[in-house]
């Protein structure tokens, strides 16, 4: 069997090669997938657009609507960082379908990525930081809604902290938030998750994941949840235009590998996301966020 990987082609809402958000990337993450062998054309699984009622579980209802009319407010289209149109509307819909579709499937097969996904900065009342859903947000509570599970952990290694993540989720016991990210990044004023550290400028490949270790068996004492949602962001990297760690390709591949290890060990499923990658290099963000598949298709059996 082949790693289940979601993916639409909506997920590239084809913004100018100059915008600040490298819109690209998730059309070449996909060929990057094809080109290594990952999946064929016809392997992915394709999501259709969330439906409303998913996306009021996580969000004020009159922001979905206002998403799902294209009649955002403009000061918080400028939070988010882009005009909220028909195309990054449905979009935005499409990539919170995509991780309700990879979060299910990891529940049946154990393990399964979505192409898009781990849009944290988006909080309960609207978006922000180019996040206009927060898709683990929605799958999270649509599956405890539904039974499906009764408990979840967001483990976020976005290099920026997850606070909107962390605003959806305060007070409920039943999803355990986890941040591990740049200290001095954006957001710059901080949300509470159950579980943050942040992390010092610079910080390199083996102080990061001996960090990483430590971390990871002290969630195991914390939690034993039914899913993990894993924010797989390459952020991280050296040459990551927003970021402020100095991550190396073969750090980020080593953090993955620990990552799937220490949960499928322990027989706990894992959806993983993609999180942020910026740079004006965009097939080379897509090449470091492709290392998330070709890691996560080991533990395939």
């Amino acid at each position: 069997m082949r790693l289940p990987i979601v993916h639409n082609p909506a997920y590239d809402a084809n913004f100018s090669p100059n915008h600040r958000f490298p819109m690209s990337k998730y059309r070449l993450l996909a060929d990057a997938i094809m080109a290594e062998g990952l999946a064929g054309p016809g392997d992915f699984h394709v999501p259709a657009p969330a439906p409303k009622a998913w996306v009021k579980l996580a969000h004020d209802p009159a922001y979905v609507d206002q998403v799902y009319a294209f009649t955002v407010p403009r000061e918080i289209e400028k939070a988010i960082g882009f005009d909220v149109t028909e195309r990054t509307a449905i979009r935005a819909q499409c990539a919170t379908a995509g991780t309700v579709m990879a979060a299910r499937i990891a529940l049946e097969h154990g393990i399964a990525c979505n192409t898009a996904g781990g849009s944290h900065h988006a909080g309960r009342m609207h978006g922000a930081g180019f996040c206009t859903f927060n898709d683990v947000g929605v799958a999270a509570h649509l599956l405890l809604a539904d039974g499906e599970i009764s408990s979840a952990l967001v483990l976020d290694l976005d290099v920026h902290q997850g606070d909107g993540t962390a605003d959806i989720f305060a007070g409920d016991n039943r999803v355990f938030t986890a941040s591990v990210h740049a200290e001095r990044n954006y957001p710059h004023v901080k949300q509470t998750s159950d579980y943050d550290l942040g992390l010092p400028d610079g910080m390199e490949d083996f102080a990061y994941l001996k960090t990483l270790a430590l971390v990871l068996e002290e969630l195991r004492e914390k939690v034993s949840p039914d899913i993990v949602f894993y924010n797989a962001g390459v952020d991280v990297h050296a040459e990551d235009r927003l970021g402020r760690l100095a991550l190396t390709d073969r750090g980020i591949e080593q953090r993955e590998r620990m990552v799937f290890t220490h949960f499928r060990q322990r027989g706990i499923p894992v959806c993983g996301v993609i999180g942020g990658g910026y740079s004006r290099d965009v097939e080379a963000i897509a090449l470091r966020h492709v290392i998330l598949y070709r890691v996560a298709s080991e533990f395939v059996f």
